[in-house]
């Protein structure tokens, strides 16, 4: 059996149960900066790193690759196949088990499995300052000779045992030279005597040969594993049916005389094998009544069914009081430095195309994006520090509950968090965390719905109009905004399982990892990445969107006849106004009949454009939701990123609206347009909640699914935004 152990290099797989700290010990081991949090799935992907071993000997480079966090090799779930895909095909030199040593038992099932391949493994009992703190201990040693795994301890949050760590996987991929020793657990005399008859068929016919042990291709047929199943039939048909025989056979009997399947023997009988392991290792403190840990006390009341939602919604309303209360004045100080560099440039360079293109184009575009970073940076701050306590996971296990009415699982949390379930996820990684979901139909209604949330880049959207109509309860309107965008997901949810998505449920089980204290660098660091995800987007994608944005709603402009008559109208006007004031008579009101005047030109301008015109032909339909032509153009570009939405608006009231003595902000521009009353700007904020996900995202649920899915997603989401956004309307206008 051929591994990757070169001359020079070596590839170790990093293997752990969601919540094992496996990401932060790679980090650790690595020196990159992933993100980590508290909740299953955060490694949907697998991940490469570098490490130097044995650095004064000439060094061996290893490459570590992050396997996605999971708690079998069943390969139900898509992190399960992953990781299994992984040992199997590219054979490591080693594994490492990223372990919780506090709750050994239960991760050790996965080292079981994976022992069972044969592959060489080290257990990696991370954790072991907060097994010591509650007063137990773990004798590694005896671990080590009763599992023939090196056991080492470590802490990664703090790097300590890491390097010890890698000499052992390095030290067992050198003794062990690619030979890889399954390990064999009986699992009863029922089942014992036909695992080793298939073992045999599986030998003779060469089923997966050089990949896993013989016995091993035998237990997931017991185990009815669909996968293993499925490519054994394609290379030794006749064997496979001889397999299949025997597994109904045994499943048959098991159910007469235990009332059991095959899987759930196994399953009893690995546990047996490492309980009796665990019991030999682990010391539990002397004390007969064991105090109750704080986390189990702290959960009692803040996953409480009753006060646990409540505190949940408080929780979320804080955050946003805190997000506003915090970063007003530097959000107000950055919209005003770019409304001011945006005046100042007009005034510094002549009038023409590049001009309205700097000013107009890059400056009210990008900066009407980047005026709300304040904001977004101390939400991801408060996100983060939510996120690396834990407290995310006990928001997945209350809204379990709730999920299961609406045909969703309780995984389907996860990617609404991540997608923005509290503001300022994303709707990309939102859609790919959907592959921890086992029930094709579950993720199929979880990935169609999940863009609702309130992703990073409708944040400044539903600042912009919480600033413009509803000043002073920022707070409480995005906190509206994020229950809207739960409820609506929710009820969609709900309508696509009766309907084109029906299927069967599945059980929801998930571990609620201990409180954790966050660290200011590891907050600091989390929301630095994020923010910086969203400025440099800003200036890449948005600028170039907003430059290309900024050139339909300029060109072919007015005609050249309307074009010379404004002219000549500006210049008698400006004649009157040098006249007065060589007679010394007041000149304002001239003056702002020229502003006036020239606003008309700009406006007739944009609306002559490409975009303004196609933004005039929406009107026809979109005025029943209260959405002018400058809307349309900004809501057509949010199909290619949400961002647009303001940058675009910013270009289009930049180019057409009404002159103002001093620099204004696009939010106040917005609220003094009389053509867009607050009733529209609530149906403006429905739109945008359920509207066709970004163009990325279309992409990425096509990847996930299909390219009818992801079709049905963009038409279906547009028209239900649509119905909803004139209700809305409709309704406001009688009340406001």
């Amino acid at each position: 059996m051929e591994t990757l152990i070169q001359e020079n290099s070596m590839t170790i797989g990093l293997a752990g149960n969601p919540n094992c700290g496996k990401t932060t010990l790679f980090n650790a081991l690595t020196g990159s900066h992933q993100h980590v949090g508290n909740w299953p799935g955060v490694t949907v992907v697998t991940k490469m790193g570098h490490a130097m071993v044995g650095s004064e000997g000439g060094g061996t480079e290893v490459d570590i690759i992050d396997l996605p966090g999971t708690y079998s090799l069943t390969a139900y779930s898509e992190e399960e196949k992953a990781a299994r895909n992984f040992l199997i095909e590219t054979r490591p030199a080693v594994v490492i088990d990223v372990m919780n040593a506090d709750a050994l038992e239960r991760n050790l099932y996965l080292a079981v499995q994976i022992l069972e391949l044969g592959v060489p493994l080290v257990l990696a009992l991370n954790m072991m300052d907060e097994v010591r703190r509650h007063g137990k201990d773990i004798d590694t040693r005896l671990l080590t000779e009763l599992t023939g795994c090196p056991a080492i301890e470590t802490v990664a949050r703090t790097g300590k045992g890491k390097l010890c760590l890698l000499d052992a996987a390095f030290l067992l991929a050198r003794e062990r030279a690619g030979r890889w020793e399954p390990l064999r657990i009986s699992y009863g005399p029922d089942l014992d005597p036909v695992l080793d008859e298939m073992e045999g068929i599986v030998e003779q016919a060469g089923l997966m040969a050089g990949q896993v042990p013989p016995r091993w291709v035998g237990i997931k047929f017991l185990e009815g594993d669909e996968s293993i199943i499925r490519r054994c039939r394609e290379t030794g048909p006749e064997a496979t049916g001889r397999l299949e025989a025997l597994s109904a056979k045994a499943a048959a009997h098991l159910k007469k005389t235990l009332r059991a399947g095959p899987d759930a023997i196994i399953a009893d009988y690995r546990y047996g094998y490492i309980t009796s392991i665990a019991r030999k290792v682990v010391r539990y403190p002397e004390v007969a009544d064991e105090r109750i840990r704080l986390s189990d006390r702290m959960d009692q009341v803040l996953t409480h069914q009753l006060a646990g939602p409540l505190i949940m919604a408080l929780v979320i309303y804080v955050l946003y009081i805190l997000t506003f209360k915090a970063g007003k004045v530097p959000m107000e100080l950055v919209q005003g430095a770019f409304a001011w560099l945006g005046q100042a440039t007009e005034a510094a360079m002549p009038a023409g195309l590049l001009r309205s293109l700097v000013a107009s184009g890059v400056i009210a575009g990008v900066g009407g994006v980047l005026g709300f970073v304040p904001l977004i940076m101390i939400m991801f701050f408060l996100i983060s520090a939510l996120e690396d306590t834990g407290y995310v996971a006990r928001m997945a296990y209350m809204l379990d509950r709730v999920f299961r009415i609406f045909g969703l699982h309780g995984t389907s949390v996860l990617p609404f968090i991540v997608a923005g379930g509290i503001a300022g996820g994303c709707a990309v990684p939102g859609v790919m965390a959907t592959r921890a979901l086992r029930s094709p139909k579950e993720k199929l209604a979880t990935l169609l719905v999940t863009p609702f949330m309130t992703c990073g880049a409708k944040v400044p959207v539903f600042l912009m109009l919480a600033a413009a109509f509803f000043p002073g309860s920022e707070a409480g309107v995005m906190f509206l905004v994020t229950l809207t965008a739960w409820v609506s997901a929710l009820l969609v949810a709900k309508l696509l399982r009766s309907t084109v998505v029906r299927g069967e449920s599945t059980p929801f089980v998930m571990e609620l990892p201990p409180y954790r204290t966050p660290t200011l660098r590891g907050l600091c660091i989390h929301t630095w990445e994020r923010s910086w995800d969203y400025m440099r987007k800003a200036g890449t994608t948005i600028l170039a969107i907003s430059v290309l944005l900024w050139a339909a709603m300029t060109f072919p402009g007015l005609p050249e006849q309307r074009a010379r008559d404004f002219d000549a109208r500006a210049a008698a006007v400006a004649g009157q106004i040098e006249a007065a004031r060589a007679q010394g008579r007041d000149a304002a009101g001239l003056e702002d009949g020229l502003k006036r005047l020239g606003a008309r030109r700009s406006e007739e301008g944009l609306r002559a454009s490409a975009a303004g015109r196609a933004g005039v032909a929406l009107e026809s339909v979109s005025h029943l939701a209260g959405f002018n032509w400058r809307v349309n153009i900004a809501l057509v570009g949010g199909l290619a990123a949400k961002e647009v939405i303001v940058s675009t608006l910013g270009t289009a009231y930049s180019l057409g609206e009404v002159d103002t003595k001093d620099p204004e902000p696009l939010s106040r521009l917005l609220a003094a347009d009389a053509t867009f009353p607050k009733a529209a700007a609530l149906a403006l904020i429905i739109f945008v909640i359920l509207y066709a996900p970004c163009s990325v995202t279309i992409v990425t649920m096509a990847r996930e699914s299909s390219w009818k899915w992801a079709a049905f997603a963009l038409v279906f989401n547009t028209s239900l935004a649509y119905v909803a956004a004139v209700a809305v309307f409709q309704t406001a206008r009688l009340f406001l």
